[in-house]
């Protein structure tokens, strides 16, 4: 079910990184709970898996490639209900207790066992395409800013905003018009500063101060966030002289941008430039993972390779820089981006939902 290929921890991870590190943010439990009972925590990340089971059946009844696609969509819907309802009666069952890296993986294992490979395909490439025809215009945007940090923050802003195209969050599934306006709308519209977490105006400053030489950066959806949020920063990155790698899912999950297709969308502009800027030190990494989370001590050999001189690491999106490695101590100077768009991510940090983390550390 996973990629076949071996796996590294990344490289810019704090060594030693078996006791250092930990792929989880939020703690389900404590050793001194019950092994055999459910914690609150775990049964409330349960509960939250439970209620995005009938948008995945809905999406895998309608996926073309699949035979007899309801039938089984149906029977998906059962499995994973029933694993989901066994672990709240014993933690221990299927591989638990239970993080949200296992809680993700069990929901795909059902999936591909049931010959479902990537129930969001169609609504990615309609996503991409809508967003591909705006990407100019929000370049342009971003160039006509011609102060350094207002123009930063507004690519910071365009990432926030475009970290809202989530289909993993069944709310924002339908709050959202997907048309342009909703884009721009979104950069306008994110919650006030300071932000739950809030390292802004000291990434500015460094801003100011330092080129980095090698960036590399773990994207998230696709669409919008994509290739209107994560795009235009890593153009202003190579406009600096950096070296950018996007690290992109090996297999698809959710709505997340893969590897294959992140190198259809950059190969749309022929010429070797995005949008104007070269674009001959833009690569593409696969990260060699298959969730909508990241578990950072188990990479492909190829990113950790092309990752291991990088002087900048920026995780995005709420599974791989909230829920998964807020905390992840790296060698080098590191940004966790992402909107909390979970009730139970923000009843953690005590923050709001649709709240926005800009967590930057120095090296």
């Amino acid at each position: 079910m996973e990629s076949s290929s071996p796996s590294v921890p990344f490289p810019q991870l704090q060594a030693p990184v078996e006791s250092t590190y930990r792929a989880c943010t939020i703690p389900y439990r404590f050793p001194s709970d019950n092994p055999r009972k459910a914690t609150p925590v775990e049964i409330q990340w349960i509960d939250l898996f439970l209620k995005s089971v009938p948008s995945f059946k809905q999406r895998a009844e309608n996926d073309p490639t699949v035979p007899d696609a309801p039938a089984k969509a149906e029977k998906f819907a059962q499995r994973y209900t029933a694993m989901l309802e066994e672990m709240k009666k014993n933690p221990e069952s299927h591989g638990g207790p239970p993080d949200c890296i296992l809680l993700c993986r069990l929901r795909e294992l059902v999936l591909r066992e049931l010959g479902f490979r990537d129930i969001f395909k169609k609504v990615k490439d309609e996503e991409n395409a809508k967003a591909m025809s705006l990407f100019e215009g929000v370049v342009q945007r971003n160039d006509e800013i011609e102060d350094d940090g207002k123009r930063v923050e507004n690519l910071i802003r365009g990432i926030l905003a475009g970290n809202i195209f989530d289909l993993g969050s069944a709310q924002l599934a339908e709050v959202f018009a997907k048309d342009g306006m909703s884009f721009l709308a979104s950069c306008q519209n994110l919650v006030s500063r300071p932000w739950v977490i809030d390292d802004l105006d000291a990434f500015k400053s460094k801003w100011a101060k330092k080129s980095w030489e090698k960036a590399v950066i773990f994207v998230d959806n696709s669409g919008a966030d994509v290739i209107l949020g994560i795009l235009p920063f890593a153009r202003e990155l190579l406009r600096r002289g950096a070296k950018v790698i996007l690290a992109a899912n090996d297999m698809p999950s959710i709505n997340d941008v893969t590897y294959p297709e992140l190198i259809e969308i950059i190969n749309k502009d022929a010429d070797g430039k995005l949008a104007g800027v070269d674009a001959s030190n833009l690569l593409v990494a696969n990260s060699g993972n298959d969730l909508p989370v990241i578990d950072l001590s188990s990479v492909s050999p190829e990113l950790a390779f092309m990752a291991n001189d990088a002087d900048l690491v920026v995780l995005e999106g709420m599974g791989r820089a909230i829920e998964t490695n807020l905390y992840a101590q790296m060698k080098c100077d590191s940004i966790k981006i992402g909107m909390v768009k979970h009730p139970e991510v923000a009843q953690f940090f005590g923050g709001r939902l649709y709240d926005c983390v800009f967590k930057f550390n120095e090296a």
